[in-house]
């Protein structure tokens, strides 16, 4: 199994795309050894997600790791973000810039993994969404993410602590990142931007639909806000700090359902 799927009561779907770091065997053979670290991880979202306001909810975690494909790429490989530099649907190189594959994958092999990784992830967001839209009439898939406060090869300077992506207001209901930039405000401890760097990836613009009541928001957290970015070590005292806020922006999610 490439991910792994629990279904919920409330009608909210958590993906974590990113948080896998296993690579099959037969990939790794023709990868670096940098590739094989799996550097980009979306480290401990899992955990970091782990607290009693999700306990309702769907949650939709990938297993193997973003460097076999990419599971918050168009299967078509479309720049997300044209004219800048990015990553693809197979990743060649790290965030760092250092090659992934000894020997890159082949179009049979692209296929393999689409039809294998991609494909059965992809299928289980639409399910659930469709599932929850006609149980609740509305669903809000929530895009957990998390990067290195610091990646030069993709972006100047340091990263905010939360980056909202929402597709420029077309993956969900203005009303819902209100609730959630309320809460962010409302606090001093961490930054914050909307739409800047990061606008949402592709599972957020392509399954955010407000006009079919799918809701879809895109948390890009900076990794500084609670592990240890040096040595990849969750952090016991940071994430203290940073999961409440998550705790209250889901609380304020749900807030926003009920006058729906």
């Amino acid at each position: 199994m490439s991910h792994d799927f629990r279904q919920g009561s409330s009608p909210i779907l958590v993906s974590i795309p990113h948080n896998g770091s296993h690579i099959p065997a037969a990939v790794a053979a023709n990868m670096t050894a940098e590739g094989r670290a799996s550097t980009d991880t979306d480290w401990f979202l899992d955990r970091l997600y782990d607290f009693p306001e999700l306990k309702d909810a769907s949650v939709l975690v990938a297993e193997q790791s973003r460097y076999v494909i990419d599971l918050n790429r168009p299967q078509n490989d479309a720049s997300l973000y044209p004219g800048r530099t990015t990553t693809g649907l197979i990743p060649l190189t790290r965030f760092d810039g250092k090659a992934i594959y000894d020997t890159e994958p082949d179009d049979a092999e692209i296929q393999r993994r689409i039809e294998t990784v991609w494909a059965p992830y992809h299928q289980q967001i639409e399910t659930e969404l469709s599932r929850l839209v006609q149980n609740h009439g509305i669903a809000i898939l929530i895009e957990a993410h998390s990067i290195e406060s610091e990646v030069p090869l993709l972006f100047e300077g340091k990263l905010s602590d939360f980056n909202i992506g929402t597709n420029r207001d077309e993956s969900c209901d203005p009303g819902l990142t209100a609730s959630v930039m309320d809460v962010i405000n409302s606090q001093t401890t961490f930054s914050s931007v909307v739409n800047e760097r990061f606008i949402g990836g592709y599972i957020t613009r392509h399954f955010g639909d407000p006009s079919n009541h799918r809701h879809a928001i895109q948390f890009e957290l900076s990794q500084a806000t609670y592990m240890d970015e040096s040595n990849k070590q969750w952090d016991d005292k940071k994430a203290s700090q940073v999961q409440p806020v998550f705790r209250d922006i889901i609380s304020g999610i749900k807030q926003w359902l009920n006058t729906k």
